[in-house]
């Protein structure tokens, strides 16, 4: 049996991850600045039982299976000090997209001259399916245009494939369980903000655009898939991305920090868009329209040190942690052989 828990020189970081996201993500450039910090990334064996493999100080994953979580929690059970990034259960909850926005609902307000929310949304599935054939109850609880999302975000090729769907009538291409999530128009341009633990990064991505009559004059049927749109863009939206302005850090870093105590993870992202409803004279106001996670981090710049500074850091403070509860405890007992 192997040892689970880390010892000797520097901080092993144990990684299961899938082949596709090893390739992009383990470059040699994150091998060589997390070597810098004295940080050894050792690749997890998939075919081989967990609890023969280690010693580790941290153990990463992204592998959503039940019996990857069996292995997590026997592993945990016999390697206390280890620690999991991140709980298959906290994970889970990401899994729905209905669960996922509705943490961004119990966070605290804003303490800046900024508002945030969610956009409406409603699930349809087999329990309410006769909402998708009755267009004027249906508009009790969403507008249109409206984005049809399959309700899994499991990081699938099918959990990608989302319509804009403009009417009710065009509901009827749509299959249960599915969300409708009432479409903002918002510039074009979505923020992306990139979390790892205490490490937040914002970063603008060019998104759909607004749902101008001309869009709507391409849609078949009253639906456009994401891919259609994709095609039909043109050069403003390069235009929009370049005038749109990130949100201020105070703001960003509040709402990461504050999702990240909610969801009890510590690598994920959020999208956020500005809601062009709201003019600058009434305020600013945000829309948290999906959280991931374990997101593309190398897609940013200079991933590789806020990775890398992470895993040193969380590895670090649960060194510091475990040493003031030892001494805490040998006060303890100090305390109780002078009596």
């Amino acid at each position: 049996m192997g040892n689970g828990e880390g010892g000797g020189d520097g901080i092993r970081v144990g990684y299961a991850l899938p082949l596709k996201k090893v390739d992009t993500l383990i470059t040699p450039s994150l091998v060589t600045c997390a070597q810098q910090r004295g940080i050894h990334l050792i690749p997890i064996d998939l075919h081989k039982p967990l609890i023969d493999q280690g010693p580790f100080h941290c153990l990463v994953h992204k592998i959503y299976s039940d019996d990857w979580n069996r292995q997590l929690l026997d592993f945990k059970s016999k390697n206390h000090s280890v620690l999991i990034i991140d709980s298959p259960d906290a994970i889970q909850r990401l899994h729905n997209r209905i669960s996922m926005l509705d943490f961004v609902n119990q966070l605290s307000p804003s303490p800046f001259p900024i508002s945030f929310g969610i956009p409406r949304q409603i699930v349809v599935d087999d329990s309410n399916a006769q909402l998708l054939n009755d267009p004027n109850n249906l508009l009790k609880f969403i507008s249109f245009p409206a984005i049809a999302k399959p309700l899994v975000a499991d990081g699938s090729a099918k959990s990608h494939e989302m319509s804009l769907v403009f009417n009710a009538q065009a509901l009827i291409e749509l299959r249960p369980p599915v969300v409708l999530q009432e479409f903002v128009d918002h510039g074009g341009v979505v923020f992306k903000v990139y979390v790892a633990g205490n490490h937040v990064k914002c970063v603008k991505r060019r998104s759909l655009p607004d749902a101008s009559r001309q869009l709507q004059s391409q849609a078949q049927g009253g639906i456009l898939t994401f891919s259609q749109i994709s095609n039909l863009a043109d050069d403003k939206g390069a235009n929009c991305l370049d005038d749109a302005q990130v949100p201020p850090v105070d703001f960003v870093e509040f709402m990461a920090k504050n999702l990240r105590q909610a969801l009890t993870l510590h690598l994920f992202n959020f999208d956020m868009i500005r809601d062009r409803r709201v003019s600058a004279e009434l305020g600013i106001r945000y829309l948290v329209i999906d959280i991931n996670y374990f997101p593309g981090y190398a897609k940013i710049p200079g991933y590789e040190a806020m990775l890398t500074d992470f895993l040193y850091d969380v590895v670090k403070n649960t060194r510091d942690n475990k040493d003031a509860d030892l001494q805490h405890e040998r006060q303890g007992q100090m305390g109780n052989a002078a009596e």
